[in-house]
């Protein structure tokens, strides 16, 4: 293991961290991290010791193994952490997944594709007549936005307040200022509790009303039924989201992908796997912390360290993926960790590969002289303290607009 890595290393990658990311998986697979900031913290960076990791039960996900200032603060400021499925270990993580599971069954999600092809048509239909539109305001963030509103049953017009909330309160509570934390936090607490309350007088066939018959059955907590809603809100639109804005900036900047592509569009499958691969909507998988002394990678890492599992740099292992700098939507097969591994593997990825897969069809078909309105250097990765890997903005020339 070589010298402790940074905080930048994780909250600002960069356009292109994958060389950086090569020297060091080369060298050895899991590296010491300075982050949280005077931590005991590990990056892990190789796709085999990776997938271990995310399979491994000493690895815990719930706040309540963190050091104690670090859990005092996330008990405190992250409505987010606890608790909900994609913080907790079993037996909890059982019990709060089943009642929404079956609302995500591919047979169920599969239903939605009419509604989906809608909405991308609906937000094609209002792009800007000038010809220039910026992707992401214009159709990677409403798109899930309106279908994860509309799916939870929740009111669409007011997202502009979650895609707030969500872009808050997904930030790293140890990297946020405790105010701005504690002021979405209450916002939202203060509105999805009137919801939920006239929700139990109007129970209907949508999510957000099998959240509050299970609240009310005592499955869930009031606080994890909120913490619930805000995991589906954010996980639902901002990865999305993300996979739709950098899928689109890899496919105009690889023209002969994109060629291909709009020549065999029953390609749109596996190119929403190549673009998760190599340029996911995450770049880390979400809270670690090692429940017992345990060793990745002949790295012996102590009892309470922070563990930060590197999707990013697990998906250009050219242990794991011939030639992985090459950017290639028919790569088959594609074993890729943007989903995650194991009992966390990611519920929603049924819908976030349908979305895709309308969303990239549907850009293709009916804009078929679309290209960048900036330089490929000038396209903006954004660096925060979330997990996700996405865009500051995407603007685009669009020329034809071909009808629905």
């Amino acid at each position: 293991m070589t010298d402790v890595l940074p905080p930048e290393f994780f909250t600002s990658p960069g356009r292109s961290p994958h060389a950086a990311n090569a020297a060091l998986r080369a060298k050895c697979p899991v590296h010491q991290l300075d982050y949280p900031p005077g931590t005991h913290a590990y990056a892990v960076l190789s796709h085999d010791v990776v997938e271990q990791a995310l399979g491994d039960p000493r690895l815990s996900k719930e706040v309540e193994n963190l050091p104690a200032p670090y859990r005092d603060k996330a008990q405190e400021s992250s409505l987010l952490m606890v608790r909900n499925l994609g913080f907790a270990d079993p037996p909890a993580h059982t019990r709060l997944r089943r009642p929404i599971s079956r609302a995500f069954l591919p047979a169920r999600i599969s239903e939605l594709r009419p509604r989906i092809q809608d909405i991308a048509d609906d937000l094609i239909d209002a792009f800007p007549s000038s010809g220039e539109v910026e992707l992401l305001d214009a159709y990677a963030l409403p798109l899930p936005l309106i279908v994860i509103c509309e799916y939870l049953g929740i009111p669409t017009e007011d997202r502009p307040l979650f895609q707030k909330w969500g872009y808050v309160l997904s930030q790293d509570p140890f990297h946020t200022p405790e105010a701005e934390l504690k002021a979405a936090t209450d916002e939202f607490v203060d509105y999805f509790t009137e919801l939920a309350q006239r929700r139990r007088t109007d129970l209907r066939d949508d999510l957000m009303s099998e959240l509050v018959r299970a609240r009310d059955e005592g499955v869930f907590s009031e606080r994890e039924m909120l913490s619930t809603t805000l995991l589906l809100i954010i996980a639902g639109h901002k990865t999305v989201a993300n996979m739709i804005g950098n899928g689109t900036a890899l496919l105009l900047t690889h023209p002969e992908q994109l060629d291909l592509l709009r020549a065999r569009p029953e390609l749109v499958p596996s190119a929403v796997e190549e673009i998760l691969r190599y340029e996911g909507s995450a770049s880390w998988a979400s809270l670690r912390v090692a429940a017992d002394d345990l060793e990745l990678g002949g790295v012996q890492i102590p009892r309470g360290s922070f563990v930060h599992l590197s999707l990013s740099s697990a998906g250009h292992d050219p242990e794991a993926y011939d030639d992985p700098e090459r950017f290639d939507v028919t790569r088959s097969p594609n074993r890729h960790l943007g989903f995650g591994h194991g009992a966390h593997f990611c519920l929603g990825a049924p819908l976030g590969r349908l979305q895709g897969e309308i969303a990239f069809t549907t850009l293709l078909r009916r804009l078929p002289d679309l290209e960048l309105a900036v330089p490929p250097e000038k396209i903006a990765w954004l660096s925060d303290s979330s997990l996700s890997r996405g865009l500051e903005a995407l603007p685009l020339r669009v020329g034809r607009r071909l009808p629905r």
